[in-house]
C-alpha cells in the first residue's frame, strides 16, 4: 500500500491515466474489455407464418411457370395398371402369338380338359414357409373355411347373373368367391378353392383355372419383401442358388409341393382377404372403408404379403386405385398408406405421394395424419427410393413433411424416427452428384426448398441441433449453399437455419469453424444485395459469428473486399431508408403503399451490429475507426435517424460509435470529429429512452479523455446530468456517469461546479448503495473523490462533515474483507468479487481512507490507473 509520503505521489495525474506501463492480468484485460468494448445483440429476423400451405411460398423467387403445382386434381384414372404388376428382374422377348378363338365349352356329359402343368424346379418347393404349412394343415382341418354352405332351398335354382350359384361338382359362387362342392364335412380336396380376383369379382374362366394353376416363377409367387420371407429356390434353370446336398425329389414330389404351396396360399387369400376385397367393392360407409382397409393392411402384413412380390398385387392394387374416388380424406390416407406398403414405383408413387400431399395441405388433417402414422410411411420413401428416378415423387412427399414439420406436435415424433439423419442424407447424395457431375441435379432444387424448410421448423428443438452437430451438417449445408448458389430460395431457406442455429453458443462454434462460410455470405451479399429477406438473414448470422470469437471477427475481416461489401450494402440501404422508393405501377402513386421501412432498417440494424462485433478486435477496431467511410455512415445514421424514429438502429450505431472511440489512435476519424459526435449524442442524452441514454454516455466516457470534450460538456451543462444520473437504479448507468465524472476532475477548474452542484453526496451515496455489489463502480467512486479532494487543505472543507463522517465509516467497513465479503453468492461469484475487492477497490479506498483521516494533509492525485 502506497503511504502519503511516497516518492510516487509527487506527479499529478489524474486516475484514468497510467503512469508507467505494466503488463496486465487476464482479469485486467477481461474487465476492460467489458466495460469499454462491447459487442452488440439483436433480435433474430422474424419469418412470418405462411397462410396457406404450399410447396412455395408467396415469397418464392420462382414463377407459376417453372415449378411444380400445389393445387392439382386426382382421380383413379391417373394411376397406371401397368406399374402394378410384380417387377421382373430379366427382361423377356415378346412372343409371336397369333389370335386364336377360345374353345367352346365343353358339352353336358362330356369330360373337361386335362390341364397339363409346368415342370418344377425339384429343389424350389422344399423351402415351404413353416407359417404356411401350420396355415395348411389348420386349413386342411376345415378350421379357415368360413361357412358358406348355402341352404338346402338354394341349391336346387339356378340364377342366370353374376351371383350364379351351381350344384353338384361344379364351382359354387358364394359372396363373390368360388368354391368345389366339398365331398364331406370337415374335408378339403387337394385344390378346394378355385377364385378369380383381379381388380374385381367375375366369373371363373377355363383360360383363368389353367393361369391360376401354372405356377409362377419365384420373385412373383412370393408373399411380401425379401428381407421378411426366408429365401427360396428359383425356378429358374439357370439359377446361380446351388441345390442343397443330399436332396433328392422327383417331378411328382416337386409338383405335390407346389400345390401345397399354392393351396396354402389360395387358403389364406379366400378365406382372409377375399372377404375383406369383397367389403371394399361393395361397401358405401366411409367409415366401413376406413375399417376394412385397416383390417386388410394387417392381414396383409399377418400373411406376409406387402411390398412388391406378391403375385395378386395387381388386382389388389386396382380395387385400392378405385377407391381414391370416393374422395375421402381419411379413407384416401389409409389407401396411401397401403399402396405405399405394397411399394408401388413410377407414376404410381408420384401420384400416392401426390394424394398424401394434397391431404396434408389442409392443417385440420394434421390430427388424421398423426393417428394414422403416415409420417413413417413417408420417411420410408425418403429413405428407400431412387434420387435420380424419383425426384418428383420425393419432392411431393417432402413437401407432405414439410407442411406437418410446421406442427410442433410432430417435432419429438419425427426427430425420433430419424427425419433428420434421412433429410441430411439426402442433401450429401445431392452435393455429391454436383460434385461429381459438375452441374446439379435437374429439379433438385424444388426438393431442397422442401428438406431446408423442413430442417428450419426441425432446429426450433434441442434434440434436432444435437443431432446436425454430430453428423456436421454445418459444413454440407454451407456446400449446398454454394452449389446452389443461383437459387434464392434455397440459400434463404439454409440461412434461415443458420439464424436459428447460430444464436446457440456449439452451433456458432460450429459454422465459425466452417473456414468457406465467409466468402460464401459476402457473396450472397453482393449477389442478392436487393433481396432484404435473404441479406438481413446473411449479416445476422455474420453479427452472431463475430459476437462470439475473435477468430471469426479476423477471418470475416481478412476475407478480400470484405469492409467494402458491408460498406456497399451498408449504403445501399442507407439510401433506401433515406428515400423509399415506390413500386412501379400505372402512375397511380399516391395510392401504392411505400416499401416496408421495417425490413430496410432491419439491414441496418444488423449491419452496425457487425461493425461494432469487429471493432472489438485490437487488430481491426484501429482501422475501422481510421476508415473515413465507415465513421460516416455511422455519423450520417446518427444525423437523420432519431431514437423515436427507429430505437434499435440508433443504439447499435451509437454501440458502433462507442467501440470506435475506445482506440485512441493516430488518424482516427472519431477524434479528429469528437465535438461534432459530442454534438450528436446530446439529443439521444436528454432523450426519455434508458438504452439510448446509457449508450450516450457510454461514448462521453471514452471522449471526454479529451479537454475540448470536457469543455463541451460544462459548457452544455452536461455534468449536471451527469451527476443526476447518480441517483439512478441502474449500476451500468451509475458507473458509466462516475468515469464522465472522473475524467472531469482531471481539470481542477471544474472541481468547484462538480461540489457545488451536490457531486460529492451524490457519490458517497452511491458508494454506500453499490459498494457492497459491486467493487469496480465503488473503485470508480474513490477514485472520483480522490481526485476532487486534491485541491483542498482538508477533506472535511472537501466533502463537508456529514460526507466526510459517512465515508470514514462506509470506508472502514468496507475494507474490512470478512465484512466486505460477507454475502450470499456461490463460490464464483465470490471469487469473482474477491478479485475485484483485493485488485481494485482496497488500494484505491486504503489511500482515500488515509487521506480523510490526516484531514489537513496535501496530497496529489494517485497514479493508479483506472479499469
Amino acid at each position: 500500500m502506497l503511504s502519503p509520503n511516497d516518492p510516487k505521489l509527487e506527479k499529478r495525474d489524474p486516475f484514468y491515466r497510467s503512469l508507467v506501463a505494466k503488463q496486465k492480468t487476464s482479469a485486467e484485460i477481461i474487465s476492460e474489455a467489458r466495460n469499454a468494448l462491447r459487442t452488440v445483440g439483436t433480435q433474430r429476423p422474424f419469418t412470418p407464418q405462411e397462410g396457406q400451405r404450399k410447396l412455395f411460398g408467396p415469397a418464392s423467387s420462382r414463377t407459376s411457370e417453372n415449378r411444380p403445382p400445389s393445387s392439382f386434381s386426382l382421380h383413379a384414372s391417373n394411376f397406371e395398371s401397368s406399374d402394378s404388376r410384380p417387377i421382373s428382374g430379366a427382361r423377356l422377348s415378346p412372343l409371336e402369338l397369333k389370335p386364336k378363338a377360345p374353345a367352346p365349352p365343353p358339352a353336358e356329359g362330356e369330360p373337361g380338359l386335362s390341364l397339363p402343368k409346368p415342370p418344377v424346379d425339384p429343389v424350389k418347393m422344399r423351402r415351404i414357409s413353416s407359417a404356411r404349412a401350420r396355415l395348411f394343415r389348420a386349413a386342411s382341418q376345415g378350421a379357415l373355411l368360413p361357412d358358406r354352405t348355402p341352404p338346402a332351398a338354394e341349391r336346387k335354382k339356378t340364377v342366370e347373373s353374376r351371383d350364379t350359384i351351381s350344384m353338384g361338382d361344379s364351382p359354387v359362387k358364394i359372396n363373390g368367391i368360388y368354391l368345389t362342392e366339398p365331398k364331406a364335412a370337415g374335408h378339403i380336396k387337394s385344390r378346394p378353392l378355385q377364385l378369380t380376383y383381379d381388380g374385381g369379382f367375375r366369373e371363373i374362366k377355363e383360360q383363368e383355372v389353367f393361369k391360376e394353376a401354372t405356377p409362377l416363377p419365384s420373385h412373383r409367387r412370393s408373399g411380401g419383401d425379401p428381407g421378411n420371407r426366408r429365401p427360396r429356390a428359383s425356378s429358374c434353370p439357370n439359377s446361380s442358388e446351388p441345390s442343397r446336398p443330399g436332396a433328392r425329389a422327383g417331378p411328382k414330389a416337386d409338383l405335390q409341393e407346389e400345390d401345397t404351396e399354392m393351396e396354402v396360399d389360395n387358403v389364406f387369400w379366400n378365406t382372409r382377404i377375399v372377404p375383406i376385397l369383397y367389403k371394399l367393392e361393395t361397401e358405401e360407409d366411409t367409415e366401413m372403408l376406413c375399417a376394412a382397409c385397416t383390417q386388410l393392411h394387417r392381414t396383409l402384413e399377418e400373411g406376409n404379403m406387402l411390398g412388391r412380390k406378391f403375385r395378386r398385387r395387381s388386382g389388389l392394387l386396382k380395387t385400392l386405385y378405385k377407391l381414391v374416388d370416393v374422395g375421402s380424406d381419411p379413407l384416401s390416407l389409409k389407401l396411401a398408406k397401403l399402396i405405399l406398403a405394397l411399394k408401388v414405383s413410377r407414376k404410381n408413387l408420384l401420384n400416392v405421394c401426390k394424394l398424401i400431399f394434397k391431404i396434408s395441405r389442409s392443417e385440420k388433417n394434421d390430427s388424421l395424419i398423426q393417428s394414422d402414422s403416415i409420417l413413417e410411411s413417408l420417411l420410408e420413401v425418403l429413405r428407400s427410393e431412387d434420387l435420380h428416378t424419383n425426384t418428383e415423387a420425393l419432392l411431393y412427399c417432402m413437401g407432405a413433411i414439410k407442411f406437418i414439420s410446421g406442427n410442433p406436435g410432430f417435432l419429438n415424433e419425427m426427430i425420433s424416427k430419424g427425419a433428420v439423419e434421412i433429410l441430411m442424407n439426402l442433401i450429401e447424395q445431392i452435393n455429391e452428384i454436383a460434385n461429381k457431375c459438375g452441374t446439379c441435379l435437374p429439379n433438385s432444387g424444388h426438393l431442397l426448398v422442401q428438406m431446408t424448410a423442413t430442417l428450419r421448423n426441425l432446429v426450433d428443438s434441442p434434440l434436432a441441433r444435437s443431432k446436425l452437430l454430430s453428423i456436421g451438417a454445418m459444413t454440407q449445408l454451407c456446400m449446398v449453399m454454394g452449389q446452389y448458389t443461383s437459387d434464392k430460395d434455397v440459400c434463404t431457406n439454409i440461412a434461415r437455419i443458420f439464424s436459428k442455429l447460430t444464436s446457440y453458443r456449439d452451433c456458432c462454434i460450429a459454422l465459425a469453424n466452417c473456414s468457406r462460410c465467409y466468402a460464401l455470405f459476402l457473396n450472397l451479399i453482393n449477389k442478392y444485395q436487393q433481396k432484404q429477406d435473404l441479406v438481413v438473414r446473411i449479416v445476422f448470422i455474420l453479427g452472431n459469428l463475430t459476437a462470439k470469437s475473435n477468430q471469426a471477427r479476423e477471418q470475416l475481416f481478412k476475407e478480400k473486399e470484405s469492409i467494402p461489401t458491408l460498406l456497399s450494402l451498408f449504403r445501399a440501404f442507407h439510401e433506401l431508408d433515406l428515400h423509399p422508393k415506390r413500386p412501379a405501377g400505372d402512375g397511380d402513386e399516391q395510392r401504392k403503399p411505400r416499401k416496408p421501412q421495417a425490413l430496410v432498417e432491419d439491414v441496418l440494424i444488423k449491419l452496425t451490429r457487425v461493425l461494432a462485433n469487429l471493432a472489438i478486435h485490437p487488430g481491426i477496431g484501429p482501422a475501422l475507426a481510421a476508415d473515413p467511410q465507415v465513421v460516416g455512415l455511422l455519423l450520417a445514421t446518427l444525423e437523420y435517424k432519431s431514437i423515436d424514429d427507429c430505437k434499435e438502429l440508433v443504439i447499435n450505431t451509437t454501440a458502433t460509435i462507442n467501440n470506435l472511440s475506445y482506440y485512441r489512435v493516430k488518424h482516427s476519424v472519431i477524434q479528429d470529429q469528437k465535438l461534432h459526435v459530442a454534438e450528436l449524442l446530446v439529443k439521444l442524452l436528454v432523450s426519455d429512452n434508458t438504452d439510448g441514454v446509457l449508450e450516450a454516455v457510454h461514448v462521453f466516457g471514452n471522449l471526454s479523455q479529451d479537454r475540448a470534450v470536457c469543455d463541451f460538456i460544462v459548457r452544455k451543462n452536461l455534468h449536471k446530468f451527469m451527476i443526476a444520473l447518480l441517483d439512478a437504479t441502474h449500476q451500468d448507468m451509475c458507473f458509466s456517469a462516475c468515469g464522465v465524472l472522473l475524467n472531469l476532475t482531471v481539470d481542477r477548474d471544474k472541481h468547484a461546479i462538480l461540489r457545488e452542484g451536490g457531486g460529492v453526496t451524490k457519490l458517497v451515496d452511491c458508494l454506500r448503495d453499490f459498494g457492497p455489489t459491486d467493487w469496480q463502480l465503488a473503485c470508480l467512486v474513490c477514485k472520483t473523490l480522490w481526485n476532487l479532494s486534491d485541491t483542498m487543505a482538508n477533506a472535511s472543507s472537501c466533502f463537508g462533515d456529514e460526507d466526510t463522517s459517512t465515508l470514514l465509516v462506509l470506508l472502514s467497513s468496507f475494507l474490512d474483507e470478512e465484512l466486505a465479503l460477507d454475502g450470499s453468492f456461490d463460490q464464483d461469484l465470490k471469487n469473482y468479487h474477491k478479485l475485484h475487492w483485493e485488485t481494485e477497490f482496497k488500494p484505491v479506498a486504503q489511500q482515500l481512507l488515509n487521506r480523510i483521516q490526516s484531514r489537513h494533509t496535501f496530497l496529489e492525485p494517485l497514479p493508479i490507473p483506472s479499469s
